[in-house]
């Protein structure tokens, strides 16, 4: 047992049929039906496979799609074909989440043998809209349908889905009322690795934060800031803009619009009190790219044209954080320094990324973008770790109590039932 939570070491499987939750949520190829990416897949695969070889019949709980508009749902059936190619071994599939059909199945299975349910976001109690409006306590998520139906076929509830452990949804927090629980290999490793970060970081530890999602990162900021963890934040994207904006600093009309269009503008206000109380810390982007007739243009701050949206940090800014970079001890990032999918404005993020990969710091990345900037840069060798998680990671770091971590600690508590 770690953090009150069981482990796979705590749990008997042999012969038991293990509910198991993991987050393989990859972007889709919808023109092919592929994935266009699996290194959500590839970090469960330990687990699965040691479930498999102590015997357990294994049933898999995954979502795929954005959890806030239904179009992008996507059935998880391409998922069961690349899990199996890795781990070896058959992976049935059914098209079914708790339905007739996927109770039969279950009820079928053979020890060592493994079922991947469909999209659990087909059901409607585990979508965000549910989650947000109706405020489920974790008894009551214990009520819907999807774990009335699914707990009383199976011993043991697994949670490998670290990833999505800030959601508060039935799948992830509903059975942990039922049945004995315990955290997987990959939910283990990364509660550790950035456990280790929060509460003794070797020092100097930089946080670099940038990208364009950037609520999560203020709240990232002031915890990490307010807490001691950061000796020195580096900015980049939308939050070195917002930053810029609160400290008096002319970013451009183009930039104030679109931080205006994305409602963060209520972010600046925060971002004042940030420099008020942390300024020796927070380091700002001091010149920035823009792209002109279809070329890239550097521009020192205060020196932006008018017109020009600015999608980058600039080569001196760049320079600057790689020499912290290299001279700290530990380095988190989460977040790109500008829009690195294009040729014209990835300099920065490049540069940052060169840094990360040749720093004696021990290095952590986290978060969608960041992982697609390590995988295109081929740095994924040289970061001593690499965290699935985005949202559940920043929430994290914030100090917040996840609800997984919560539900789980309370299955980890029931006992499973002796032959």
């Amino acid at each position: 047992m770690r953090f009150g939570i069981n482990t796979l070491d705590d749990i008997e499987v042999k012969d038991k049929t293990v509910l198991c939750r993991i987050d393989i949520n990859q972007p889709v190829d919808r023109a092919t039906g592929n994935l266009k990416d699996t290194t959500r897949i590839e970090a469960c695969i330990p687990t699965l496979k040691e479930l498999c070889e102590k015997g357990a019949k294994l049933v898999l709980m995954a979502h795929q799609g954005s959890d806030i508009e239904y179009k992008n749902f996507w059935t998880t059936e391409p998922h069961s074909k690349v899990l199996a190619k890795l781990l070896g071994r058959e992976v049935k599939f059914i098209d079914d989440v708790c339905g007739p059909a996927a109770r039969d199945a279950i009820r079928a299975l053979k020890s060592g043998e493994i079922l991947l349910l469909d999209n659990v976001r087909f059901v409607s109690e585990e979508q965000t809209l549910f989650e947000t409006k109706l405020l489920l306590s974790h008894e009551d998520q214990a009520k819907t349908l999807l774990v009335r139906k699914l707990a009383p076929l199976g011993d043991v509830y697994v949670c490998d889905a670290f990833a999505a452990s800030h959601r508060d949804q039935p799948s992830l927090c509903g059975f942990e009322q039922l049945l004995p629980s315990a955290m997987g290999r990959l939910f283990e490793e990364e509660f550790c690795v950035i456990s280790g970060i929060m509460e003794k970081p070797e020092r100097p530890c930089v946080f670099v934060l940038g990208g364009a999602k950037i609520n999560d990162a203020f709240l990232m900021m002031t915890a990490v800031l307010g807490g001691g963890v950061a000796d020195q934040v580096l900015t980049g994207g939308l939050v070195g803009e917002v930053l810029l904006w609160a400290d008096g600093k002319d970013i451009g009309e183009p930039a104030r619009a679109f931080i205006k269009k994305e409602g963060y503008e209520g972010l600046v206000e925060t971002a004042k009190e940030l420099l008020a109380k942390y300024r020796d810390k927070i380091t700002m982007p001091a010149d920035f790219a823009a792209v002109e007739g279809g070329k890239r243009t550097e521009f020192a701050l205060g020196k932006i044209p008018a017109a020009s949206l600015v999608l980058d940090i600039g080569t001196e800014t760049a320079k600057q954080y790689q020499g912290i970079i290299r001279s700290a001890k530990t380095v988190f990032v989460n977040g790109p320094m500008g829009v690195f999918e294009e040729p014209a404005t990835e300099a920065g993020t490049k540069m940052v990324w060169d840094a990360l990969g040749d720093t004696a710091a021990y290095t952590v990345i986290g978060g969608g973008d960041s992982i697609t900037a390590t995988k295109k840069y081929g740095k994924t060798g040289d970061i001593n770790y690499i965290c699935t998680g985005g949202g559940a990671l920043i929430r994290f770091l914030t100090g917040e109590e996840l609800p997984v971590v919560k539900a789980l600690r309370h299955g980890s508590k029931i006992k499973q039932k002796q032959p």
